[in-house]
């Protein structure tokens, strides 16, 4: 397949995917955008093999299979269609190949094991892989060249994180997983054994608001990293930021009452926050 018909299709699949990160991403370059895009891609390929409902054997072999892919990327032969289209982008934004296999380390988890409340430093270890990592892919690719761009991914990925585990309490939970870290339920004397038991906890709200604050402090800490870099490069992530720190202000004032009730951001405040961060 011709290169400008492969990175055509995986914009479409970015497209269609809903993210909202797909905003941010149009803002870059064609050729950066098209580095993200593949980046994205990735990600979710790697997420898609983590979530299916196959056997863990048919999971590592799936991973183990990108792992090898990603050694054919560096070595400048790449098999699959979504590392071909990531060749040009690493050549060209220096891409660090740990990076890539550190995303892959973070579906590992997931795929190993149910992750139910784990400790602090797990939980943290799973944001660098998960999140994180794909932050200092991302941080290269917009074309952010300056030492505190690692730490822009650093924390705001670990903000993005927790923001996810805060929104996606429910849907994690219909899939035996719980996010929420073990020390903060021993603190408000929740039982951890049984993610729909801690749901159901009328303590859990103590447990997310703690957790809200820890997000709250990486999106401080990553903002004020953004304002020591050029401004044009952290353009995205400062819209990826300021849209997903809403969603958590959001979740905080709604306070974790029904969990069965998504939050969402309205599409005119999207926009607002698009055109705030990216323009002005």
């Amino acid at each position: 397949m011709a290169l400008d018909q492969l990175q055509s299709d995986i914009a479409a699949k970015v497209q269609a995917s809903g993210t909202s990160f797909y905003s941010a991403m149009r803002l870059l370059p064609p050729e950066r955008r098209n580095a993200m895009y593949a980046i994205y891609a990735f990600c979710r390929e790697v997420d898609d093999i983590a979530d299916d409902g196959g056997t863990l054997e048919a999971k590592r072999a799936g991973l183990e299979d990108w792992r090898a892919e990603i050694d054919r990327l560096y070595a400048g032969a790449p098999l699959k269609p979504i590392a071909q289209a990531l060749l040009t982008p690493v050549k060209a934004f220096s891409l660090r190949k740990q990076d890539f296999l550190a995303v892959i380390d973070g579906m590992q988890m997931d795929a190993e094991t149910t992750i139910v409340a784990p400790d602090l430093a797990t939980l943290d270890l799973y944001c660098d892989r998960v999140a994180s990592a794909v932050g200092h892919l991302s941080v290269r690719a917009f074309g952010a060249t300056e030492p505190e761009a690692d730490e822009v991914a650093h924390h705001l990925g670990r903000a993005l994180q927790l923001t996810n585990i805060l929104r996606d309490l429910a849907e994690d939970g219909e899939r035996g997983r719980l996010y929420l870290p073990r020390e903060l339920l021993e603190q408000h004397g929740i039982p951890y054994a049984d993610p729909q038991t801690v749901l159901a906890h009328p303590k859990l709200k103590k447990v997310c608001r703690d957790v809200a604050i820890l997000a709250l402090d990486h999106y401080s800490k990553a903002r004020a990293a953004m304002d020591r870099c050029a401004k044009r490069p952290m353009r995205p992530a400062a819209i990826m930021g300021a849209v997903y720190r809403a969603i958590l202000k959001r979740l905080i004032a709604a306070d974790w009452r029904r969990l069965d009730e998504p939050v969402k951001l309205p599409k005119w405040q999207k926009l607002w926050l698009a055109f705030r961060y990216g323009f002005l």
